[in-house]
């Protein structure tokens, strides 16, 4: 684990898991299982699977053609003929994953009848050099993990369909106008804004929190209220941290949490900045944190430690 990493993972779940998350384990699904052909996919929750149209037997016999991912849902997209990505045809059945708080989509070699934590598997015929399955684990109780079943691309649809319905551009490919209008459009704490699905899709708590610093703002700055250069210092740091984030996602073999990356205030209340060296502070509610730096993002100003997180005067 990395050095100071995780200090206050007795306080709060870990959220979900992040578009550098999701995007680095999308790549590495496809390069391990990509061209394995579906044998059968087995429900082992009954709350597994969330559609009842398509059939999932629908897949079997085709082969994963990608894997790839819509905000923080990944999508497997199986097909006929060797793996070439996507082009959204009907010929085409996706499964689209979300992982939840303590979702994980692994390979499975045991292929036990009641794997620990297990939600539901894909099978896939021998012959390949991919392992014989890929199993949705999800640690704890809630149980709230789940697979949509759809014919050709859920993504591709218009609308599209649950659960992607209602998702803004992807973090990583959000123009500056769809950035800018967004913003407008909510009368949203920035931080809120950020982790708001709606606007911007595939960021979380950590990201929000490391994105407001890169940024210099305060985490509860009103959206509708930011400049254009406070809108293109916020959409730099989005780019900035997203890329930081899958460089570190790409260096491991399986998907981190995100308390284990590096940054510069997530979970390092009481540490110093590393730009400034004063304190880092916290603002904490039931089941997360928003951390700032008040030389950096709030020109000196502590936050209430509070609900309504309105400046101490």
């Amino acid at each position: 684990m990395l050095a100071g990493a995780d200090r206050h993972a007795p306080l709060y779940l870990d959220g979900v898991p992040e578009l550098p998350e999701i995007k680095a384990h999308a790549e590495r699904l496809t390069e391990a299982f990509g061209g394995a052909v579906l044998e059968r996919f087995e429900p082992i929750s009954f709350t597994a699977l969330k559609t009842f149209a398509p059939d999932p037997a629908s897949a079997v016999g085709l082969a994963l053609r990608s894997v790839d991912h819509r905000g923080k849902h990944l999508m497997l997209h199986f097909g006929p003929g060797e793996p070439e990505g996507t082009d959204g045809s009907d010929d085409e059945v996706t499964f689209v994953v979300h992982l939840m708080q303590g979702g994980r989509l692994v390979p499975d070699e045991k292929l036990s009848a009641r794997p620990r934590n297990g939600i539901a598997r894909w099978r896939f015929s021998g012959g390949s050099a991919a392992p014989p399955a890929l199993l949705l684990t999800e640690a704890g109780k809630e149980r709230k993990a789940g697979v949509w079943v759809f014919d050709g691309d859920p993504a591709r649809t218009d609308p599209p369909a649950p659960p992607l319905q209602g998702l803004g551009p992807d973090a990583d490919v959000i123009t500056r106008d769809e950035f800018a209008r967004a913003l407008a459009a909510r009368n949203q704490r920035v931080h809120g804004f950020l982790r708001d699905q709606h606007g911007v899709a595939g960021l979380g708590r950590m990201l929000a929190n490391e994105i407001c610093h890169r940024a210099g703002l305060s985490p509860f700055a009103m959206t509708a209220k930011l400049t254009d250069t406070q809108v293109d210092s916020l959409l730099a740091a989005t780019s900035a941290c997203l890329s930081d984030a899958l460089a570190f996602e790409r260096s491991l073999d399986a998907m981190s949490r995100s308390a284990d990356r590096p940054g510069a205030v997530h979970r390092r209340k009481g540490d110093a900045c590393p730009v400034c060296g004063d304190t880092i502070r916290a603002v904490e509610y039931n089941a997360y944190e928003v951390d700032y730096c008040p030389t950096c993002q709030t020109d000196g100003k502590v936050l209430a430690d509070n609900t309504t997180s309105k400046f101490l005067k």
